[in-house]
């Protein structure tokens, strides 16, 4: 196996190097803790800023760079919401009804 080379002058093998880039790859499935206000705030968040971010593309008159990404910024964060907003609902419907 190639021993590659690093800024601190150590040799690290392929499988070394893989392994670090793996765990960072996986910081975007990591749980993290959120205040329960921000928790709960958050898919109105999401509805509130994709809904301005389209009515910002409502009053821009001519044709700009921007606004292909505040169109996109806006669905975006209108998916995000709906879906934070009906996975919590189906979670919050399946405690109250509780096994059968």
């Amino acid at each position: 196996m190639k021993m590659l080379s690093t800024a601190a002058g150590k040799a690290t093998t392929h499988t070394n190097t893989r392994r670090r880039g793996g765990e960072k790859s996986r910081l975007a499935s990591r749980r993290i803790w959120l205040p329960k206000l921000l928790y709960d705030a958050l898919p109105y968040f999401y509805l509130a800023a994709g809904l301005s971010a389209f009515f910002a593309t409502l009053y821009v008159t001519e044709w700009f760079w921007v606004l292909p990404h505040y169109v996109l910024f806006s669905f975006v964060c209108l998916h995000l919401g709906v879906i934070v907003f009906r996975r919590r609902h189906v979670k919050y419907r399946e405690r109250s009804n509780g096994p059968d």
